[in-house]
């Protein structure tokens, strides 16, 4: 019989070897050092080996025991390591049937066609929502009370509308899997409108005569120069803040005056050209300088080689007093809505507004479509927003749709 002493101080050879206990019950040493108790028994005239545990973690007395329950079934002509394939296999078929898994599958097959703010946002529920509570349950226990309880968990933080659309993710996810034979009904769906929305607040524009408050009033707000400048170039660009957060200085054409935004990172999947005026020029050049290297425009405060927050920048417009009257998307509205009443085309403004293209085959080439109506029309819109600043307004009038 095996000591745990002497299992202990096997060493390895040239080739694997093993050290008998009893019944059957042996350490297996192989020629790279790995130690494991191994049984082997014949049933039914065929010989057979289970594996028991690896040695040190399953130590002599415990290897005992297992091989005992082990011989008791193979006296009733049952096969030990057969058992263990089958039980091995229910394991992983039923890791496979999670929440988790198959969220992660449905999130694997979409996350390549979606933009940057719709990978961080689905991946922040996942995983900071969802996960925790149901990742690793069975698709099949999870019932409309337990989504319920997860939406009314984060409603009670007063997010209703992340809410909202955590249950629309879990639905996305079911979806998924029945489509794949993997889950017969969506508990969420029966949940559509069982929680009290709050009334959508749309990006209201500002008026022109409330810009130069607002420059004012960024110019003094103590933040971070990035901050700020961040904000201006929202306002000098009209891009989604989005857009904005995860630009790079590869993108960036400072000798054509240019911002090429890649498809991948644009909400509606084309890529995207904003001319740049001479102050958004300026804006870009200052931040270059404080850089400090980054591959980033706006890196992030902590670490260089992350973007800046997604919320840095509504919380500076908390700060500057806006909270529940005008967000950072709301400047875009403001663009937009200033440029047509001063009589730019619709047509180069949606351009420039990047919205969406129905015409496939037309987005492939339309980044650079009105390009140079679109870079005159921006360098009208930089220097109106400075002469509203210094109060020396300039009509901005642009040339009227024939």
């Amino acid at each position: 019989m095996l000591s745990d002493t002497k299992a202990r101080q096997t060493k390895p050879r040239n080739k694997s070897y093993k050290l008998a206990d009893q019944g059957g019950l042996y350490l297996h040493i192989s020629a790279h050092g790995g130690k494991s108790w191994r049984y082997d028994y014949r049933l039914h005239g065929r010989r057979e080996t289970l594996t028991i545990g690896a040695y040190p973690e399953l130590a002599l007395a415990e290897a005992r025991e297992r091989h005992m329950r082990a011989r008791k079934r193979v006296a009733q002509g049952e096969s030990p390591a057969q058992q263990k394939r089958t039980d091995k296999r229910a394991a992983v078929e039923a890791a496979a049937g999670t929440f988790r898994a198959v969220a992660d599958e449905w999130y694997g097959a979409k996350a390549q066609h979606r933009s940057g703010s719709w990978r961080e946002s689905i991946r922040r529920w996942l995983d900071k929502e969802l996960y925790p509570i149901i990742g690793n349950r069975r698709l099949g226990d999870i019932t409309p009370a337990d989504v319920l309880d997860i939406m009314r968990r984060v409603a009670d933080r007063g997010a209703a509308r992340t809410a909202s659309y955590v249950r629309l993710v879990v639905s996305q996810v079911y979806q998924h899997a029945i489509r794949n034979l993997r889950a017969e009904y969506d508990p969420a769906q029966s949940l559509r409108g069982a929680l009290v929305m709050p009334e959508v607040e749309h990006h209201a524009p500002l008026l022109s005569r409330d810009i130069p408050a607002f420059i004012e009033t960024l110019d003094a707000y103590p933040g971070r120069l990035q901050t700020k400048l961040g904000v201006k170039l929202l306002l000098l660009t009209f891009v989604r803040k989005q857009e904005l957060m995860q630009a790079t200085w590869d993108e960036v054409d400072f000798a054509g005056a240019a911002w090429r935004i890649p498809a991948h990172r644009m909400k509606m999947r084309d890529p995207h050209i904003v001319p740049l005026s001479r102050q958004a020029l300026e804006c870009f050049r200052d931040l270059k300088e404080v850089a400090c290297g980054s591959q980033y425009v706006l890196p992030h405060h902590g670490a260089l080689d992350k973007p800046m927050s997604a919320t840095t920048i509504n919380k500076a417009f908390e700060r500057m007093g806006y909270q529940g009257r005008f967000t950072p998307h709301g400047l875009r509205a403001t663009a937009s809505t200033l440029l047509n009443e001063m009589g730019f085309r619709p047509d180069v403004i949606e351009r420039q507004l990047a919205h969406t293209e129905r015409n496939r085959i037309r987005a492939a080439y339309n980044q650079a479509e009105y390009l140079e109506e679109r870079r005159a029309m921006m360098q009208s819109w930089a220097d109106f927003i400075d002469s509203l600043a210094t109060g020396n307004v300039v009509p901005l009038r642009g040339a009227k749709a024939v």
